[in-house]
């Protein structure tokens, strides 16, 4: 259970991830504003997708899309968590939905932060291509937030990681055109 903590990416997932970072490259949008969270896996993601030939960017640090912070259940194992539950946890996550853990935030908290983020940077950046490096937590609060789910529907998506997702702003609706979008297979 890692959470906000600033565990860096694995070197071996950056050499093994190759063609999803090719992939990512072609993908986004030419000429995006560019924004990753304070933990250093986000930059070097964004920088292993400049690498693999997307025109290198300016990058804002923008807080609010960090992971959910885990407080004391950061640095445990998934056993030990299960100890210090005070709710059954939910059918695809390790906790409940309206879990907080102590010293930390719930996905409801998390909600409440990535969404109004996401309403000012539609309004800020309106008409610009936005492309924002997360984590599963705070793009999964940005699905929830667009959708209007509550935390517990909100679980039900999983996040795969270099996985894209598009939410795109419509005057007062959002439109989520893509949850997961991950490169075509390639080989037999």
């Amino acid at each position: 259970m890692y959470g906000d903590m600033d565990v860096a990416i694995c070197a071996l997932a950056l050499a093994q991830d190759t063609a999803a970072y090719q992939w990512l490259a072609g993908r986004l949008p030419a000429g995006a504003r560019w924004f990753t969270t304070p933990l250093s896996r986000t930059r070097a993601t964004a920088a292993a997708i400049f690498a693999a030939g997307y025109p290198e960017a300016e990058i804002a640090v923008e807080p609010h899309f960090a992971e959910q912070h885990l407080g004391e259940w950061q640095g445990i194992t998934h056993e030990e968590l299960v100890a210090r539950l005070n709710e059954p946890p939910h059918p695809f996550w390790p906790h409940g939905a309206a879990e907080r853990p102590p010293g930390g935030e719930s996905l409801s908290d998390v909600i409440g932060r990535v969404g109004p983020t996401l309403e000012d940077m539609a309004e800020r950046l309106a008409g610009q291509d936005v492309v924002v490096i997360a984590h599963g937590g705070s793009i999964r609060a940005a699905v929830a937030h667009a959708m209007a789910l509550d935390p517990q529907q909100a679980f039900q998506f999983s996040v795969r990681n270099l996985s894209l997702t598009r939410l795109e702003k419509h005057g007062p609706a959002w439109r989520v055109s893509s949850v997961n979008e991950e490169p075509p297979l390639t080989g037999p």
